[in-house]
């Protein structure tokens, strides 16, 4: 079994249209310089979850190239972006999925014509370590359907105060109790 190296790389996975320059994902990629690798699919706007899973590959391909523990860090619909490149690539030398506000594909506020490809998605268990971080007041998601992902992934959840979608317009700048979350995954 190959020992891994304590380097770890990041595989940045935004939400809808990306992260802003306030966005803790934002503030953490450039924390992280090269180790951060953002995924670039060309639907940000009008999400293809096939064109969003290949993005994870290409970013995946890129920080495997460092000789690092990859770690996924994904926001919202990268949550299922992730899981399904996760349930795809089940071999896949992971070294955890940081899965934080994802959206209730059946809820009210899910954004159905834009991500209608997101629309079957399901949670199943993922082969790598993760956990799932959810608000208490997320208009895309109610805490219960967020803690049943988290159950339905088998990871580990941690509900959040009253955050929001856990964005941005949360103003949680570099999000400090968020790298502690991260760190206690990465550190299993």
């Amino acid at each position: 079994m190959k020992r891994w190296q304590t380097v770890v790389a990041y595989v940045i996975i935004p939400g809808i249209d990306g992260s802003d320059g306030q966005h803790w994902q934002t503030l953490w990629e450039q924390q992280w310089g090269t180790s951060a690798v953002r995924i670039s699919p060309a639907s940000w706007s009008a999400p293809d979850l096939d064109d969003w899973v290949d993005a994870v590959q290409a970013a995946y391909d890129d920080a495997c190239r460092q000789d690092s523990r990859v770690v996924l860090v994904a926001h919202s619909l990268g949550c299922w972006a992730a899981s399904t490149w996760l349930r795809k690539n089940p071999s896949s030398p992971m070294g955890g999925a940081f899965l934080v506000a994802p959206p209730d594909p059946q809820g009210p506020a899910f954004p159905r014509q834009a991500a209608a490809t997101f629309l079957e998605v399901s949670a199943q268990p993922l082969p790598c370590p993760a956990l799932v971080v959810g608000s208490t007041n997320d208009p895309y998601c109610a805490p219960e359907a967020a803690a049943d992902f988290a159950a339905r992934w088998e990871a580990r959840w941690h509900l959040a105060d009253a955050w929001g979608h856990i964005n941005s317009a949360s103003g949680l700048g570099p999000w400090p109790h968020g790298r502690e979350l991260l760190d206690s995954l990465t550190q299993q």
